[in-house]
């Protein structure tokens, strides 16, 4: 393939407003360009799509976006076209004059990104087509979809390997926000990639609150938590489609705007009401798992399970549909022992005992992670084979508010010896519940058939309700003193330990249980950019009565960052705005005079703030050292090698070497700038520059007629910036 490309980092201001990248995504994006088959896993709100998007910016030809939902590529096309990038999407939704004027761009050149879902794209008619528009890349998004181990299977992800044999030379990339070590060995096995660059991202997402409370009367621990965020969106997620449809007429009732979504709603429901939630109209979704895959919205700032999710995986694929933005955001979990229950009969209703078998493992760990004592974040890394540093993250309900452990010696004695003896008079073990009615004195059919109102265990847990033996249960058996089956008649059995426990009267400290919180408190955010918030909510009207002029979600406009980021800084020119994190070329000349004059018109009437320390920096968060590829050109640089020789041994074109050279100087190392570019060009250069401002480098290089190229533009800049030499 061929490596030449445009420089990354004009484009990424140009197009997407920033100026800096996110963790992996300049290795991945290289490594793309050069024509390598590329896995990448980066969690939701790590800037999956960049990885794709911006390639297809940097070279000639189209990348193919898989995508599995409709609305998924609406948004993100609607995304792209307000930064000024030539995408478009083929999908059911158009109607056949609108397919036909996409498909004619297609066959004219006019786009670099084509969003299309795998049905389509692999009939034969459609692929002969694709074979005519210059494809350089496939981008498989939502990777996970492949594989069966996968929370979200799809049969149709499997055919994409067909694609190998129609474009033998063009490179793929599979992208997923979430996969175990099994999935993501699926996912390149079945896309059959070719000695791919595998990359994987911490899935830790700091801006995100994890908290779980103990179910009490849930639809007023709702509206409580919904009414201390007057003015924020988010999404609850519940278990039923009635339950969805209850809970949002419920909160409509009670002032809370808010929709139901799920699949049973007829196609035109599912699509208002979505929209609806995309453009802020309402604040609330209440929605099964169908919902959230197929939305792009920046600013959700919560998410509540109403009710017990299936698995881990699925619940941090729904969690982390919040604050894609970055900004702070919450997580809420509503737990029950009763919900174990009803996800247990949902269980037995699958087909197969394998699956059984394994929903039943996921359910365990799921019930572990709500019950656990120990930091949140910590045990949903660990579930993906990724440890979090240090105890304590400072942003789950168990670091902030530890949970008390009292001595549970004596407690834990009564439940393993009620496990041995019933197995010492019966021959066999029994489930979980069977071993509480035991101490609880029941009177039930199998204690009765089996006599075990004879043990002399039988009736001595008075002390604690049922509930609270079968928490000590679940605990005893995450500590490892008890083993639990997955079999469709799950029994727990005495380990080594526990038997050692049990003969020794070893101390065993177990959790207090939770009580019930006051679920309307507002927990303190870390990370948020403190602002003027008049004049934030000023901004957010404008923002959504300009969304509505141009019929697309109000965070396509701009993002609830930047808008945070205006009311911190006050910008009154156009250069002051182009500082803003996610302003691009195009959003510049379409907003900034607009908003730049609300915000002229709110300090008429209202004081400038002034804010002690500086604002915190915004997604992207820019680089706080140098990459290994940028390190590695300046180091031959410093040796004294030239910029096209540092190019021809490193194998990239002259100005990804100046791209590193300029990163350098950001990061405030020392350059001979005379090197690279004449003192008098640095003085034209950097004249343009006060002149047109620092926002973009196409205007400038427009206004020196094309003769300085854009390495040298942005090495000049750079410097400017870093202040690393005087011109």
């Amino acid at each position: 393939m061929n490596s030449e490309h445009a420089p990354l980092l004009p484009l990424l201001k140009r197009y997407f407003g920033f100026t800096s990248f996110r963790p992996l995504q300049e290795e991945i994006i290289l490594d793309s360009l050069a024509g390598r088959d590329v896995f990448a896993l980066l969690p939701t709100g790590g800037g999956k799509s960049l990885c794709f998007q911006l390639p297809a910016l940097a070279r000639e030809g189209l990348t193919v976006v898989v995508s599995p939902l409709i609305a998924l590529m609406k948004d993100q096309v609607d995304s792209l076209q307000a930064g000024g990038v030539p995408a478009t999407f083929l999908n059911s939704s158009l109607n056949a004059n609108e397919s036909r004027r996409r498909l004619q761009g297609l066959n004219g050149g006019e786009f670099r990104l084509l969003y299309v879902a795998p049905e389509r794209l692999m009939l034969e008619g459609f692929l002969c087509e694709l074979t005519k528009w210059d494809v350089r890349l496939i981008a498989v998004d939502e990777a996970h979809c492949i594989s069966e181990w996968g929370h979200d299977f799809r049969v149709e992800y499997r055919k994409l390997a067909e694609l190998r044999d129609v474009f033998p030379a063009v490179p793929f990339m599979a992208l997923t926000a979430t996969a175990t070590d099994r999935v993501r060995a699926d996912i390149v096995s079945h896309l059959k990639l070719r000695e791919p660059k595998c990359y994987v991202a911490s899935f830790n997402r700091p801006n995100l609150m994890y908290r779980v409370i103990a179910k009490n009367k849930p639809y007023d621990q709702l509206l409580a938590f919904l009414r201390a965020r007057a003015t924020e969106g988010g999404i609850v997620y519940c278990h039923s489609r009635k339950t969805t449809e209850s809970v949002a007429a419920n909160l409509s009732e009670d002032g809370v705007a808010a929709r139901p979504y799920h699949a049973g709603l007829s196609a035109d429901e599912r699509s208002d009401n979505q929209e609806a939630f995309l453009r802020d109209e309402v604040r609330v979704v209440c929605a099964t798992i169908a919902f959230g895959m197929g939305i792009n919205k920046s600013n959700v700032r919560f998410v509540v399970h109403y009710d017990l999710p299936k698995n881990i995986e699925g619940y941090y694929q729904e969690t982390g549909r919040a604050g894609r933005d970055g900004l702070p955001s919450e997580c809420l979990l509503l737990f029950s022992a009763g919900d174990v229950v009803k996800q247990s009969k949902f269980i037995e209703e699958k087909p197969s005992e394998r699956e059984q078998q394994l929903a039943r493992e996921q359910l365990r760990q799921m019930v572990h992670y709500a019950e656990c004592c120990q930091c949140r974040r910590s045990e949903l890394l660990r579930y993906f084979s990724e440890t979090h540093p240090g105890d304590n993250c400072g942003a789950c309900d168990n670091c902030l508010s530890p949970r008390q452990t009292f001595d549970g010696t004596l407690a834990a004695q009564k439940f393993l010896s009620c496990v041995f003896r019933i197995r010492e008079k019966s021959g066999f073990g029994t489930g979980l519940n069977h071993v509480v009615e035991v101490l609880t004195g029941a009177n039930t059919e199998k204690i009765r058939r089996w006599g075990h109102a004879q043990l002399s265990t039988y009736n001595i847990g008075l002390e604690h309700s049922r509930t609270e033996w079968a928490a000590i249960g679940r605990e005893l058996i995450r500590l490892g003193f008890l083993q639990q089956t997955t079999e469709k008649f799950s029994i727990v059995e005495i380990t080594g330990d526990g038997l050692a426990a049990l003969k020794t009267r070893k101390q065993i400290r177990l959790t207090q249980s939770e009580v019930v919180p006051d679920a309307k408190t507002k927990t303190a955010r870390f990370g948020e950019i403190v602002c003027d918030e008049t004049l934030f909510a000023r901004l957010r009207d404008l923002r959504k009565k300009l969304a509505d002029e141009r019929n697309v979600p109000a965070y396509v406009v701009l993002s609830d960052v930047s808008l945070r980021q205006m009311a911190r800084i006050y910008p009154k020119s156009e250069s002051e705005f182009a500082g803003i994190s996610g302003v691009g070329e195009k959003k510049l000349h379409e907003f900034g005079e607009t908003f730049i004059a609300e915000i002229a018109a709110h300090l008429q009437t209202n004081p400038q703030q002034t804010f002690a320390d500086e604002p915190p920096s915004a997604a992207p968060p820019p680089r706080k050292s140098m990459g290994d590829s940028a390190r590695e050109s300046m180091r031959q640089f410093r040796s004294g090698k030239t910029v096209e020789e540092i190019a021809r041994d490193r194998k990239v074109v002259a100005g990804t070497v100046l791209g590193h050279i300029s990163e350098a100087i950001e990061q405030g190392e020392s350059v001979d700038l005379d090197r690279l570019v004449p003192p008098a060009e640095q003085k034209l250069i950097a004249d343009a520059f006060d002149r047109i401002g620092f926002a973009a480098l196409t205007p400038v290089h427009e206004a020196l007629g094309g003769a300085l190229d854009y390495g040298k533009l942005r090495l000049v800049r750079a410097a400017i910036n870093a202040r690393a030499t005087t011109i």
